[in-house]
C-alpha cells in the first residue's frame, strides 16, 4: 500500500520527535486517510531547516517498507 501526504515542520517543531519523547506521527494523506507510523522513520529527511515536501509512504502488511520524498 502506498500512502501520499506532505509534511511541513521545522527542526524545533520535529525536535520533540528526534528526541524520542514523541515515538509516532500521524499524518493525513492525500485521499483523506489517517495514517500513523514511527517518526524515527523520517530522521533521514531531517535538514537544517526542518522537515518539508511531499512523501510517499510504503507499507505491507501493515508493516513500514520505505518512506521516499517525492518532492
Amino acid at each position: 500500500m502506498k500512502y501520499y501526504f506532505s509534511i511541513n515542520l521545522s527542526k524545533n517543531e520535529f525536535l520533540p520527535y528526534y528526541r524520542g519523547e514523541i515515538h509516532s506521527i500521524v499524518v493525513t494523506t492525500t485521499l483523506g486517510t489517517t495514517v500513523k507510523f514511527p517518526a524515527m522513520h523520517l530522521r533521514n529527511h531531517l535538514t537544517n531547516s526542518g522537515i518539508y515536501g511531499h512523501f510517499c509512504l510504503e507499507t505491507q502488511n501493515n508493516k513500514f517498507l520505505s518512506l521516499i520524498k517525492v518532492s
